[in-house]
């Protein structure tokens, strides 16, 4: 039978670490562009060549922590001791990027080159333990469906604290002086990341034991496994063209309401409706109690492909109303979406266990990041080359071609990347098979522990 059902302090723990993560991951994802261009000082082309050479290097990253996982033995777990490892080390890092050093411009360049870059890697080695250790905490398909929707509440939690405090947070600490705003907003939310993750790594225990005596996985275990978890290849793709539309439309939010608009004071109450993801997630087991994952995962994207219509509406007439309205129903889809892609995630991991009897939590759990880098990179060079190439000038009036490739950034290559991850999704079908492939995996356990 399924192992025993976490406690609420479990849940909770295993979600903070999520909201230490999304400090870092909002920060990049919404503030990191418009921090590099108006307010560290380089140029946007310069920019969009930055995160796509980080991200596509960063991306190999992902599976090699994956295997570190799932090489890992301590009286802790695999994934676990993680979290009391790498969480100052990621603060540290995480303050250096938005500190503006007096340097040349090609300094200031090669600083961001070297923060960024090791960011991005050390973000990457404390969170695909966070994603690696859910097939651990429980196997029963929808236990995992609550623990990941508590994940994904504090995970909101954490995105929606960026969003509405940031900015405020800036201007209060630097008086005007935007450089120093953004050290010290980010020096308090790394204190308060490294809080989370020590409470996590405290709190959470790892209880699923793979059914394999097989301690060390070898190289061509991983290409076996690979090759015969086709559900796990189709996350991955999918993983690559939403995070790819959700880092265009987040990078792109500053400059949207302050140019196209004209509202720049809308820009945290825009980002800040996002806390409202949490009511989408908190429906989440019972959606997928009702439909497939897959159903749910396709109403996610077409709530949020609305949403972004209604936006575009809202900016022929100047109707804030509109625009509020619009930004709430995309955020009530990205609150379907993300949490079940995780859930889909963990599932792939007994996908892969189910046809080859070897569980590669790590690697399978950690690979799909090779996506959202790659994605994330990919989107935030589209970003960057957009602006340069439209003739974006910081702090001024834009051009009309400028104005234009905001507005592509922030409503058009979205709902393209919509229609796109709604066709790749339709090839996932470990849906049907997941009863089935839950009780032999149970069975086989339970003949392993009688002999």
């Amino acid at each position: 039978m399924f192992d025993k059902q976490t406690s609420w302090k479990e849940r909770i723990s295993y979600g903070l670490s999520d909201t230490a993560s999304n400090f870092v991951f909002a920060m990049i994802s919404t503030y990191l562009i418009y921090f590099y261009t108006d307010v560290f000082g380089i140029g946007a082309a310069t920019v969009g060549t930055l995160f796509l050479v980080t991200r596509c290097i960063d991306a190999f990253d992902g599976p090699v922590f994956g295997i570190l996982i799932d090489r890992t033995n301590t009286r802790w777990g695999k994934s676990r001791p993680y979290f009391l490892w790498l969480a100052i080390p990621l603060a540290v890092v995480f303050v250096m990027t938005f500190t503006t050093p007096d340097l040349s411009l090609t300094g200031k360049i090669v600083y961001a080159y070297i923060t960024y870059m090791t960011l991005s890697i050390m973000y990457s080695a404390i969170n695909v333990p966070v994603t690696a250790i859910l097939p651990s905490l429980s196997s029963s398909p929808k236990e995992r469906t609550v623990i990941v929707t508590v994940r994904m509440i504090f995970a909101a939690l954490g995105s929606a604290v960026v969003s509405i405090c940031v900015l405020p947070m800036v201007d209060l600490l630097g008086q005007g002086d935007k450089q120093k705003g953004f050290f010290w907003t980010v020096v308090i939310l790394a204190v308060f990341a490294v809080i989370f993750f020590f409470i996590a790594f405290k709190n959470v225990r790892e209880k699923v034991e793979p059914i394999s005596d097989k301690e060390k996985i070898e190289f061509k275990d991983l290409l076996l496994v690979m090759r015969k978890n086709r559900p796990w290849v189709v996350m991955v793709i999918f993983a690559f063209i939403y995070f790819l539309v959700f880092t265009i439309k987040m990078q792109s939010t500053m400059y949207y309401m302050t140019y196209n608009f004209g509202r720049p004071d809308l820009a945290a109450g825009i980002l800040g409706v996002s806390t409202l993801s949490i009511v989408a997630t908190i429906c989440i087991p019972k959606l997928t109690s009702i439909f497939t994952k897959r159903t749910t995962m396709l109403v996610g994207l077409a709530i949020f492909g609305l949403g972004q219509l209604i936006v575009w509406i809202s900016s022929g007439n100047d109707s804030v109303s509109l625009l509020f309205i619009g930004a709430i129903v995309g955020v009530l889809g990205l609150g379907l979406i993300q949490p079940v892609l995780f859930t889909m995630a963990a599932d792939t991991v007994d996908y892969g266990e189910w046809k080859t009897g070897i569980r590669a939590q790590g690697f399978l759990s950690s690979a799909p990041t090779m996506g959202v880098k790659i994605g994330m990179g990919v989107g935030g060079a589209i970003s960057g080359w957009l602006l340069s190439a439209a003739g974006y000038v910081p702090n001024q009036t834009q051009s009309a071609s400028a104005l234009m490739a905001i507005e592509w950034s922030y409503i058009w290559v979205p709902i393209i990347g919509v229609i796109l991850a709604a066709g790749v999704m339709m090839f996932y079908n470990l849906d049907k098979t997941s009863d089935t492939m839950t009780r032999e995996l149970e069975a086989r356990k339970l003949m392993k522990e009688e002999k």
